[in-house]
């Protein structure tokens, strides 16, 4: 019954045998075609120029398409030309004409170029596809010559024609642009972002600009994603973090300029209560590149203290609201001895290295003040009532995961929680006891419930969700999946000089994780055969320049932490990693630091080197091997049952007369 139910459903779309057949047609020839490019990268870091630079070159795709095309019939200086077009055509453009004025020779040349290379990468796709992704002011013409053959000689006058034609009225730039564009577009079928979009760099919200409106992309929230999540949903703990950290690294602007988030009552609050205090602890050398912050320097770590006393006191509240979480010993505000200006932890006592604390009662120091109170509610707000904060959240939760497993890939952004003995942690989340793939569910479902299962605009502090609540868990939590150390030490890297005080241990997934019999269980315990699968993650940047490998567990685990970020590339000594899945092979892929856009587009800079981790010339991988494959080939079963019914009378055709 419920068959027939879905054949009456499906024959609504496809109402005679022949539109039924004509489908199945089209689906067994998409079938045939090769997988499309996956992209993977990770660590993003607000980052943006590195990052848009990583996508607009690939990771090297386009460079080996033109190696291919080409050979040595150009030379290196001009294959490096074409890929600057490529990757920058506007910039590229400009820079032709400042060095050469009258540039028509080079529009004949690279109209033909960029035409051929975009014939190379439409070769995966079908033309219906191809013709939906034609800007409307090109779409005849671009098609055109795509699909023009300059081998037969009756047909070369014509293809000359239409490149004259486009110079003559003046339209060679908007072409050159228009067909570079969907090179973009088409040599990447699929993204995968591992992780971390958010943190010291200011281009975060441009970032996220360019995803929501990319073709095809998935998430996999990080802990710094997470910290903005939680955050942009209300939760005051992670309100405070955001502000410290962007005021840390001298990232306002984000807040600001990008978000509209008013810091004025911050600033406000912070020189009332801190005027006289010149806040040592929280001063900051990160503000060398930034003259308006250097300037403001002294306001800066006076706001950089009120918040981090605020986000203690939070985060306190929120350990003694949830008993579960087993983190009293992160509760610090009440062991310190303010007649004396020390701290007693684990029986041993510190020093402060700052006393001043004149928000902080003695009696109940995880009080807010009402001032604090009355700061926070409006910041709250803010956040809140930001649009593009609101969109870039919205995009987070529609493309974002907290793993995701494709074409036997097994995506998430830091660790799976596991006991010394190798086998998984149960953590309790929201009441429930989980562990393994079961925990990485649950826990995916309580933040998607943390911002969607609230109705109201604003969430009251005194009725915070457990599962918003949830979310400061997994920025710090010692069993959460997004960070797994046994304490997150920021009070006393500020608060305490000792820096023995300041280890934080990783969880016993960091060690195992390295081992090939550990990513097999977890292969397999997400569904995956070990033998062709792989574990993909970001978090912890890789040290080349100690010997650190990407490669883990004998190839089965690639950590491709990005190292977009420039703070971490003095320890790595290179920009990160990528990963690159297509028909032929999945490599990775090496960077260099980014010298800037305006260099990029001067002289095509890519990147440096590449490894291969599988081959597979011997089988060139199809559209049927993938996952969205075996989607199509049960539409194709579906299809063939619609014709049967059809056919033998179980359905009539819906024939228009």
């Amino acid at each position: 019954m419920n068959e027939n139910k879905y054949l009456h459903l499906l024959s609504e779309k496809f109402p005679t045998v022949s539109s039924a057949a004509t489908e199945i047609v089209n689906l067994e020839a998409i079938l045939s075609l090769p997988k499309g490019t996956e992209h993977f990268v990770s660590d993003l870091h607000g980052a943006d120029e590195s990052f848009l630079h990583v996508l607009k070159n690939a990771s090297g795709v386009i460079r080996r398409k033109v190696d291919d095309i080409y050979g040595s019939r150009l030379s290196e200086e001009e294959k490096r030309a074409l890929c600057a077009m490529i990757y920058y055509p506007e910039e590229r453009l400009a820079y032709c004409h400042s060095v050469k004025g009258d540039i028509t020779d080079i529009y004949r040349r690279r109209l033909e170029q960029v035409t051929e290379v975009a014939r190379a990468v439409t070769i995966k796709y079908s033309r219906s596809k191809v013709r939906k992704l034609l800007p409307k002011d090109f779409a005849y013409i671009i098609e055109e010559l795509l699909h023009e053959s300059k081998a037969e000689p009756d047909r070369q006058s014509y293809y000359n024609a239409i490149i004259d034609a486009i110079i003559d009225t003046g339209k060679a730039e908007d072409l050159l642009k228009a067909i570079c564009h969907l090179i973009h577009h088409l040599v990447i079928d699929t993204l995968h972002i591992v992780g971390d979009i958010y943190d010291r760099g200011p281009g975060a919200a441009r970032i996220l600009d360019h995803l929501c409106a990319y073709h095809d992309f998935d998430i996999q929230w990080g802990n710094h994603d997470i910290e903005w999540i939680g955050a942009a949903a209300g939760n005051w703990a992670l309100i405070a973090t955001v502000l410290r950290v962007s005021i840390r690294y001298a990232n306002v602007e984000t807040l600001e300029e990008d978000y509209s988030i008013n810091l004025l009552p911050l600033a406000t609050f912070a020189i009332d209560t801190y005027g006289n205090d010149p806040c040592v602890a929280f001063q900051t050398n990160d503000f060398e590149q930034n003259l308006r912050m250097q300037r403001s320097a002294g306001l800066m770590a006076k706001m950089h203290k009120a918040i981090s006393v605020i986000q203690f006191k939070l985060e306190g509240q929120t350990i003694l609201r949830h008993p579960e979480y087993n983190m009293n010993d992160r509760l610090l505000l009440d062991k310190i001895d303010f007649a004396n200006g020390t701290i007693r932890l684990e029986g041993v006592t510190y020093p402060l290295t700052d006393t001043h604390l004149p928000t902080i009662d003695p009696s109940d120091p995880y009080r807010l003040t009402a001032e604090e109170e009355q700061l926070m509610s409006g910041l709250a707000h803010s956040f809140r009532q930001s649009e593009r904060l609101q969109k870039h959240l919205r995009c987070l939760y529609e493309h974002g995961s907290l793993f995701l497993v494709r074409n036997n890939c097994l995506l998430y952004h830091a660790a799976i929680p596991m006991n010394a003995d190798g086998t998984f942690t149960e953590v309790e989340v929201c009441g429930e006891r989980v562990k393994g793939k079961a925990l990485m569910q649950r826990i995916d479902s309580v933040i998607r419930e943390a911002y969607y299962g609230d109705p109201t605009p604003e969430v009251p502090k005194e009725k915070i969700s457990p599962a918003l609540d949830y979310l400061w868990y997994l920025w710090c939590g010692p069993h959460s999946p997004l960070y797994n150390k046994d304490r997150m030490t920021t009070f006393e890297r500020y608060f305490i000089a000792d820096e023995a005080t300041w280890k934080e241990t990783k969880g016993a997934y960091y060690i195992l994780a390295n081992e090939r019999s550990t990513c097999e269980v977890i292969l397999r315990e997400f569904g995956l055969d070990p033998k062709v699968s792989k574990i993909i993650n970001g978090h912890i940047p890789v040290h080349t320049l100690e010997g650190e490998s990407p490669l883990r567990a004998d190839g089965l685990r690639l950590v491709i932490d990005g190292g977009f970020s420039k703070p971490y590339q003095a320890k790595t000594g290179i920009a990160g990693y990528t990963l690159i899945y297509n028909s032929h092979r999945m490599e990775l892929v090496e960077h260099s630091p980014f010298p800037g856009r305006d260099e990029a587009a001067r002289t095509g800079v890519d990147i440096q080197h590449q490894v291969v981790l599988l081959d597979f010339s011997h089988h060139r991988l199809l559209v049927r091997d993938t996952d969205r494959g075996k989607e199509l080939l049960e539409q194709v079963e579906d299809l063939k049952q619609l014709l049967y019914a059809y056919t033998h009378g179980v359905l009539t055709e819906k024939v228009s007369l």
